[in-house]
């Protein structure tokens, strides 16, 4: 099994008791607490025992929907050998986190890593209190812990004296909690597991489903008063004035906030320049707001629009690049065709069998989660406290005392479950707005966003624009390849992932890029730069094989010999599918595959285009090659989520900037996917490869399905759809 190599130094922080002395200048149960009759007692930071063998797993991930509150105690679980039904879940605390030296190690959630990159700390700490209940049961049994046998949260012996001696791990869990081990035990091999590899429900799934999960819109604290807050609407502006007096006497109005901005160019989650209104409900501080007479600096980002930024990658995108993204001039197995790397474009010139692609374009996206930002922060003078909307709950505990100049042993931030994340968790600001106007005002204060506000002030996803030429060689497979995309300055690997590194096989290529400047905020949004690059590049690859005479599946089965992971979900893809590029008018099957995350993923999608142009998405199939799946229910259903949400922007999404501000704020404006949409059929092929690695599961299907869609339009059509919202397209 391949895992991380985990030093005894690096893993004591997380297998240390508190009650062995973790813990620094907070306090945590001591042995004497947890010895009182009912307690559980802490046997490393990552989970406790009750009397009644209940077994509270901490998760230091977010849980928004994708598993996270089921993956980590499923693999704490397997090592630690005890019945699911007797496993809780619980948030590991931010503030313990900080305060020790990043106790979890990391609490971000995203990337798809809470399973590929935290399983050999969670299984690690579940094997090492398993090993600590059994020195603690062969110590009080007085037996050689060889003799000791722990399963399903039974510590059992055979005693040469007193025969079969049993006792439950909840027994013995406050003399495991005070066990040192000389060293710690080897993880389970991938053929041992007996939990790990199955469906198991999720944790959270009953509590959304009866009401009682904690979202931050839920938070109410004694005395809370209610806040709207407003940053300039064109990014980059600032706030000049405003006239409170002109609404003081509204009714639930209490106050009015000015947010100071700190930075010159706010960068993700710093405070943006804006005013708050203070009411006793949140209705009354944004019907106050919305009429309050506001003044703004608009800044330099007024001269900005959809048409100008279009304009200027047009203009880019018809000269050569500005950077070079690799220099593989000699790629591939053909070596002996090979060329010098700057001849690329004079080999293309050459050639008698060119193909010169036209512009693909994919616009800035929001994040559109159902849930607005939210947050609530009770600030006092010895302690502050904070509920809110999150993908990292250190980063933004460390962002809260930074906007309160506090120290963070006297800050705690409560993690909630989120309406969604989707990459907009890591960007926000909403927590420290709560705080800022909690200690303005001197009383608890819950923030939430309009859904206008929320589009106006998200980390988009940026824009991206693609085009290539190549030379055919007589086979009909490209001899030689140049892309140029133009993107964002701010972030330029979100226009260049799974460009330059794409695994087909050409002997001479040049990835060419350029960038575009703009004022609106980007970030993360579910597989970034794979989601944007994957919709130009796999409907890129499926013209150039046409343009050969190849079938799009066999050019890709062809181009990748010899890269087993990609060779596994093409195989698939072909004995699986029921592939073919000929159903007749008006239906059509496209393909595509995208790595990102460590996981290679193909989709296969089936559709059918009305008379009217009318798209209709039939089926989609994926073939997934991830490595490890520790639990393909969550696997299908995270398949499907990432899938549904990424052709949901592809198909409807795109935003509009005018004046340098964001015009389409809404959902009458900016459609979503609604169930009447989605496929009727989805299907998930899970295919493991030999040769095991730990991939992501949340993100990858999203990127391969907008391609294979448009892929499938084409056979149906004749027509290929080369930019989103796809649909907008006339066919």
């Amino acid at each position: 099994m391949k895992h991380m190599n985990l030093t005894r130094r690096s893993f004591m922080k997380i297998t240390t008791s508190a009650a062995g002395g973790l813990a620094v200048g907070i306090h945590f149960p001591s042995m004497a607490e947890a010895s009182v009759e009912g307690a559980a007692a802490e046997i490393n930071a990552w989970l406790t025992i009750d009397p009644n063998n209940i077994v509270s797993i901490v998760t230091p991930q977010t849980e928004m929907g994708q598993g996270a509150f089921t993956a980590v105690p499923m693999m704490v679980a397997e090592e630690l050998d005890i019945p699911w039904e007797n496993v809780r879940h619980v948030y590991a605390s931010a503030n313990r986190h900080v305060n020790n030296d990043n106790l979890y190690t990391t609490t971000s959630t995203g990337g798809s890593t809470t399973v590929s990159r935290r399983h050999p700390y969670m299984m690690q700490a579940g094997a090492s209190a398993r090993e600590r209940l059994r020195v603690a049961a062969a110590n009080r049994w007085q037996v050689p812990v060889d003799k000791v046998t722990a399963k399903q949260g039974w510590l059992t012996t055979e005693h040469e004296e007193q025969g079969t001696l049993q006792g439950s791990y909840g027994e013995f869990a406050a003399e495991a909690a005070a066990v040192t081990l000389d060293e710690e035990p080897a993880i389970k091999a991938y053929g041992d597991w007996w939990l790990l590899g199955r469906d198991v429900p999720r944790l959270d799934v009953p509590l959304k489903t009866n009401g009682t999960a904690t979202y931050p819109i839920d938070v109410s604290v004694p005395g809370m008063v209610h806040a709207a807050a407003m940053a300039c609407p064109v990014p980059e502006g600032r706030l000049v004035s405003y006239d409170f007096e002109a609404v003081k006497d509204m009714p639930g109005v209490i106050a009015a906030v000015e947010l100071q901005q700190v930075k010159e160019v706010p960068a993700f989650t710093d405070l943006r320049s804006g005013v708050a209104i203070v009411a006793d409900s949140w209705y009354q501080a944004q019907n106050a707001l919305a009429v309050m007479p506001i003044v703004w600096d608009y800044g330099r980002g007024t001269s900005i629009s959809t048409e100008s930024q279009m304009a200027e990658a047009m203009q880019l995108i018809s000269q050569p690049g500005a950077l070079v993204l690799n220099e593989d001039g000699n790629v591939g197995r053909r070596l002996d065709r090979g060329v010098n790397h700057d001849a690329v474009h004079g080999i293309i010139e050459a050639s008698a069998s060119q193909v010169t692609g036209e512009v693909y374009y994919r616009p800035f996206e929001t994040h559109a989660t159902m849930m607005p930002p939210c947050a609530v922060a009770d600030v006092k003078d010895d302690r502050v406290d904070v509920w809110t909307f999150t993908q990292d709950i250190a980063r933004s505990l460390n962002e809260v005392a930074d906007q309160l100049g506090r120290d963070t042993e006297n800050v705690f931030l409560h993690q909630t479950y989120l309406g969604g994340g989707f990459g907009g968790g890591y960007n926000m600001d909403v927590h420290r707005q709560a705080a800022a106007i909690s200690a303005a005002v001197g009383r608890p204060v819950k923030v939430v966003r309009s859904r206008e506000e929320d589009v106006a002030q998200d980390s988009q996803r940026p824009p991206v624009w693609g085009t290539y030429k190549a030379a055919l060689g007589e086979d009909g497979l490209p001899e030689a390849l140049v892309t140029h995309f133009v993107g964002e300055e701010k972030i330029p690997a979100f226009s260049q992932r799974g460009v330059a590194n794409m695994p087909y096989l050409v002997p001479s290529r040049r990835h060419e890029y350029s960038a575009v400047q703009s004022h609106i905020p980007i970030g993360y949004h579910r597989a970034p730069g794979a989601n944007s690059t994957g919709f130009i590049v796999e409907q890129m690859v499926d013209e150039l094989a046409q343009a050969g005479g190849w079938d799009p599946l066999e050019w890709r089965i062809k181009l990748t010999e010899g890269n087993e992971p990609w060779q596994r979900v093409l195989l698939a893809m072909k004995e699986k599918s029921g592939w073919t590029t000929d159903m007749g008018r008006g239906e059509g099957m496209g393909l595509a595959v995208v790595a990102s995350h460590g996981t290679v993923a193909g989709c296969v999608a089936t559709v059918a285009v009305s008379r009217r142009g009318q798209i209709f998405i039939d089926k989609l199939d994926f073939y997934i090659n991830s490595g490890y799946v520790i639990n393909p229910l969550a696997a299908r259903e995270q398949a499907e989520s990432s899938a549904i949400w990424e052709m949901s922007h592809a198909m409807f999404g795109g935003l509009v900037i005018r004046d340098g501000r964001i015009v389409n704020t809404n959902f009458d404006s900016y459609q979503v996917m609604k169930m009447a949409d989605t496929p009727p059929e989805i299907v998930v092929h899970l295919e493991m490869s030999e040769d095991q690695w730990w991939g992501g599961l949340g993100e990858p299907t999203g990127p391969p399905t907008p391609p294979a869609v448009a892929n499938a339009i084409f056979y149906a059509t004749g027509t290929r759809i080369r930019s989103t919202p796809m649909a907008n397209a006339e066919l």
